[in-house]
C-alpha cells in the first residue's frame, strides 16, 4: 500500500497486488508485475534493495509498464540489477531497464537471452550502502537458480526455488527433482535460521522453516505416489501416470503436472528404484524395479 504522495507504507502482510508497490522492511520495496496467471500467481515480484543505492531483484518480465513502475520506485537510485533465473518472467526487463537506468547486470550467467555484464555464483556478495545481498546456489527449478539472501535481515529471496501458496513446476532435463530437494534442505538446514522468504510469486513468507519442510515432505509423499503407481502397472509412461498420482488436482492442470512426475521419475531412477531405456524422453516406457 502506499501513502497519499505515493510512497510504499511499511506494511509485510500485504498480499502481491500489481496495482502498488509495497514495502515488506525499511530497505526492501516489493513491485509486482501485471503478469498475473496459472503459473504466476498474482505476478512476477521483483524487489527494490537498499536506500541510498538500490539493487532490484527479478526485473521481471519486458512489459514496458513494469519498467516504468521500477523506473518510478527507483527515482534515479537503481545501480545493480540481479536475476535468480532466466526464465520468461523473471530476467527479460534487465536489459530495457538497464537501458533506462545504467545499472549493472548481474546473474548466473548467458541464457535465454539474458546477458549479464557479471556472471557469479554460489557465496558472491554484493554491498550496497546499507545492505549486503549474498547468492545462494540452489538448482532444481533451473539449473542457474540464484537465490539471493538480505543479510542483517535474514530475508531471502527466492525467485521460483519456492513459492508462496504453489508449487513449483521441476521441468526436466534443466530441472532436477534431486537437486530441488538437496536446494530445499540447504534453507532449513543452516545455523542461523532465515526469517522470511520474499518469493518471485505470492507475499511474504514469515514462517520459512515449517513453510519448506511441508513443501520437502509434499514432493516426497507425491514420489511415493509415483512410486506405487508404477510398482502397480508395472510398466508405464509419465502419460500413463498423471492421472492416478495427480489425482488431486485438477486435469487441467495435468499437462504442466506430466513434467514433475518425469522429473520424479528420473530421481527413482538414480535411485534404482525405476528403469527407463531414455529417461531424457518425456513419452519414455519406465518400468518399476519392485518387479
Amino acid at each position: 500500500m502506499s501513502d497519499s504522495a505515493g510512497e510504499p507504507v511499511l506494511d509485510p502482510s500485504a498480499p502481491a497486488d500489481p496495482a502498488r508497490p509495497v514495502a515488506l522492511a525499511s530497505t526492501v520495496v516489493r513491485v509486482t508485475a501485471p503478469n498475473p496467471g496459472m503459473m504466476t500467481g498474482p505476478g512476477t515480484n521483483s524487489y527494490l534493495v537498499g536506500s541510498t543505492e538500490l539493487v532490484v531483484v527479478d526485473p521481471g518480465p519486458d512489459e514496458p509498464s513494469h519498467v516504468d513502475a521500477l523506473v518510478e520506485a527507483g527515482a534515479g537510485r537503481i545501480r545493480w540489477i540481479v536475476v535468480t533465473h532466466t526464465h520468461l518472467d523473471h530476467a527479460p526487463a534487465a536489459a530495457p531497464l538497464a537501458e533506462r537506468t545504467g545499472a549493472e547486470v548481474i546473474g548466473f550467467g548467458a541464457r535465454d537471452d539474458f546477458v549479464p555484464d557479471r556472471s557469479v555464483g554460489e557465496g558472491f556478495e554484493l554491498a550496497g550502502d546499507d545492505f549486503c545481498l549474498r547468492a545462494v546456489y540452489t538448482p532444481g527449478h533451473a539449473s542457474n537458480h540464484l537465490c539471493w539472501e538480505l543479510l542483517g535481515e535474514r530475508m531471502l529471496f527466492s525467485g521460483d526455488h519456492v513459492m508462496q501458496g504453489s508449487t513449483v513446476v521441476i521441468a526436466p532435463p534443466d530441472g532436477d527433482m534431486t537437486q530441488y530437494l538437496a536446494s530445499l534442505r540447504r534453507l532449513v538446514d543452516r545455523d542461523v535460521p532465515l526469517r522470511a522468504i520474499a518469493p518471485g510469486h505470492g507475499s511474504l513468507i514469515e514462517d520459512p522453516a515449517t513453510v519448506v519442510g511441508g513443501i520437502v515432505d509434499h514432493r516426497l509423499e507425491r514420489e511415493d505416489k509415483v512410486r506405487r503407481a508404477l510398482a502397480a502397472a508395472g510398466r508405464a509412461t509419465v502419460d500413463d501416470l498423471v492421472a492416478s498420482v495427480y489425482d488431486d488436482v485438477h486435469e487441467a492442470l495435468h499437462p504442466v503436472a506430466r513434467l514433475s512426475l518425469w522429473a520424479h521419475l528420473r530421481k527413482l531412477g538414480e535411485e534404482r528404484e525405476a528403469t527407463s531405456a531414455d529417461p531424457d524422453d518425456i513419452e519414455a516406457l519406465w518400468e518399476s524395479a519392485r518387479g
